[in-house]
């Protein structure tokens, strides 16, 4: 009848609009939940990527250990020193002193003015030790002084440290046939250091006008700010 399509024709707008709004609403939380869900998922992600990249991280030190581990494994079985592993467990912090603490003493046969060494050559040797552990005097500090012999000539001179990462070759006459580049080893009349141990390649020769001696700079081999692990020499063999 008249009467109810009128009411009709007033109350769909009406209904259209609320269904349209109930619409809305049911669309808003199922986006609403959809958000949590995906929030919760990044969330898991990302932990799951953390732990990855941790777990990865380890993996990679894990190789680095070994690479360095077999590297001191070889430099055992090449060698007919007595040698024993250490880790280096602390650097002083200091710049007036270049010294590292290794976690083996006395109870393993390490006292002082052993020799310490890696496969690339001398690091210092044993100044102080305990029980447990020992301080080392890096071959950089400068109060270590090695004997050493330029290898191409077999001219001496004193290796003496300079800095971080950097040495001197003191000694050496103006006259002496020297050149950058030449491999510096160790002489073994310091009665600490053995015969023959690589220490560094001169890398910096200046002359000046005066003086009976040259100003040689030499680079060591050893890097002293990527020390890990070291070998300790317990018992050097007679130069003879």
């Amino acid at each position: 009848n008249t009467a109810t399509r009128i009411t009709f024709y007033f109350i769909s707008p009406v209904q259209g609009i609320i269904h349209s709004s109930l619409n809305f609403v049911d669309e808003l939380w199922e986006n609403y939940f959809y958000l949590v869900s995906v929030s919760r998922e990044n969330n898991e992600l990302r932990k799951k990527i953390a732990i990855l990249t941790l777990q990865n991280n380890s993996c990679k030190e894990i190789e680095s250990l070994n690479q360095r581990l077999r590297e001191l494994v070889d430099l055992e079985s090449q060698t007919p020193l007595k040698l024993i592993a250490a880790e280096v467990i602390a650097k002083d912090p200091s710049s007036w002193y270049q010294t590292v603490i290794i976690n083996k003493g006395k109870s393993k046969g390490v006292v002082e003015n052993c020799p310490v060494i890696i496969s690339e050559g001398i690091v210092g040797y044993v100044v102080v030790s305990s029980s447990e552990y020992a301080k080392v005097l890096l071959a950089t500090d400068q109060n270590s002084s090695i004997d050493a012999i330029i290898q191409r000539t077999r001219e001496r001179g004193i290796v003496e440290g300079a800095a971080v990462n950097q040495c001197k070759l003191n000694y050496v006459a103006r006259q002496v046939d020297v050149e950058v580049g030449d491999t510096i080893v160790t002489s073994g009349f310091d009665g600490i250091y053995p015969k023959g141990i690589p220490i560094g390649r001169i890398s910096n020769i200046v002359l000046k006008d005066s003086g009976l001696f040259k100003e040689i700079e030499v680079t060591p081999f050893v890097d002293f700010t990527k020390l890990e692990e070291v070998m300790v020499i317990l018992e050097p063999i007679n130069q003879e």
